[in-house]
C-alpha cells in the first residue's frame, strides 16, 4: 500500500523562483518513489502557477487553508471555488497554526463540510497543545473529531484524511514516539467508529509533528499510520529527498 506524504511548505519559500526550484526537486523525488503519494501544499500565492507548470501525474496539490463560504466580503481569504479553478484537489483544514490564530471547532466543521461538498479531499488536522498524566488530551482530541465530523455521511467520510499533530511536538527536535502514536491511532479510529460505525475503520490517518528522515520509517511501521504531514523538512530539498527515499524502501 502506498504511503501518503503531505508537504506543508507553510509560509515558505520567500520567492516564486525558489518555490519553482523546490517543486522541481520534489517532482524528481516523486518520480523515483513510486510507492509514495506526495501532496504539495505551497503558499496560496504560488499555488496556481506551480500547479499550472506541473505536467506530471505523481504529485497532487493542496491549499493550506480555504474559507467555507464560496464568495463574499472576506478580505484576505481564499475560497474553495478559487482553488478548484487552480486545479487543486486537497485542502488542509484546522491546522494547529490556524487554530492558534482563532479558528474554532465550528469553523473547522464548516470547512470540512464545504470541502466535501466541493469534491475536495479535506486533510483534517487535530491534536492537543499539551499532555499530562491524566489523559485529558484524549478528551480534547475526541472533541475535535466529534465537532468536525458531525453529520458527515459514511460515503463522504471515506474522502477525509485525518492528520494528527501533537502541537507540543511541532517544530521541536524530538517527536512523539511511534508506540504513543499507535495508541493515538487506535483511539482516533475508535472515536470515529463510535460516531460512524464501520465506515471509520478505513479512514486514512497521518502523523505530523517534527517528522524527519530519522523517524519517518519508525512512525509508519510502528505508529499504524498511513502517512505523514511534513512541515519544516519539506522545504529542505535534500532532507525531504532522504525522507522520501526511506519511505520508498519500506
Amino acid at each position: 500500500m502506498k504511503s501518503i506524504v503531505v508537504a506543508n511548505w507553510k509560509m515558505n519559500p520567500a520567492s516564486l523562483r525558489d518555490a519553482k526550484k523546490l517543486l522541481e526537486s520534489t517532482r524528481k523525488v516523486a518520480e523515483v518513489a513510486k510507492n509514495v503519494s506526495i501532496v504539495v501544499a505551497p503558499p496560496s500565492l504560488y499555488l496556481r502557477e506551480l500547479r499550472a507548470a506541473y505536467k506530471g501525474k505523481r504529485l497532487s496539490f493542496a491549499a493550506q487553508n480555504a474559507h467555507f463560504e464560496s464568495e463574499g466580503s472576506f478580505t484576505g481569504e481564499t475560497s474553495l471555488p478559487q482553488i478548484r479553478d487552480a486545479r487543486v484537489t486537497h485542502v488542509l483544514v484546522g491546522h494547529a497554526e490556524r487554530r492558534a490564530m482563532g479558528e474554532t471547532d465550528e469553523d473547522v466543521k464548516k470547512k470540512v463540510h464545504a470541502a466535501l461538498d466541493a469534491k475536495f479531499t479535506p486533510i483534517l488536522c487535530i491534536g492537543e497543545t499539551s499532555r499530562s498524566s491524566g489523559g485529558e488530551h484524549y478528551v480534547y482530541v475526541r472533541q475535535q473529531l466529534s465537532g468536525a465530523l458531525r453529520d458527515i455521511t459514511p460515503t463522504k467520510l471515506a474522502s477525509i484524511m485525518i492528520a494528527y499533530e501533537p502541537v507540543w511536538a511541532i517544530g521541536k527536535d524530538t517527536s512523539m514516539g511511534a508506540r504513543e502514536m499507535h495508541e493515538m491511532t487506535i483511539f482516533i479510529r475508535k472515536t470515529i467508529v463510535d460516531m460512524h460505525n464501520g465506515a471509520g475503520m478505513n479512514i486514512k490517518i497521518l502523523y505530523g509533528g517534527s517528522v524527519d528522515e530519522k523517524n519517518a520509517a519508525d512512525m509508519l511501521i510502528n505508529g499504524d499510520v498511513n502517512g505523514l504531514l511534513v512541515g519544516r523538512v519539506s522545504t529542505q530539498a535534500a532532507r525531504f529527498a532522504s525522507l522520501i527515499s526511506v519511505l520508498a524502501d519500506l
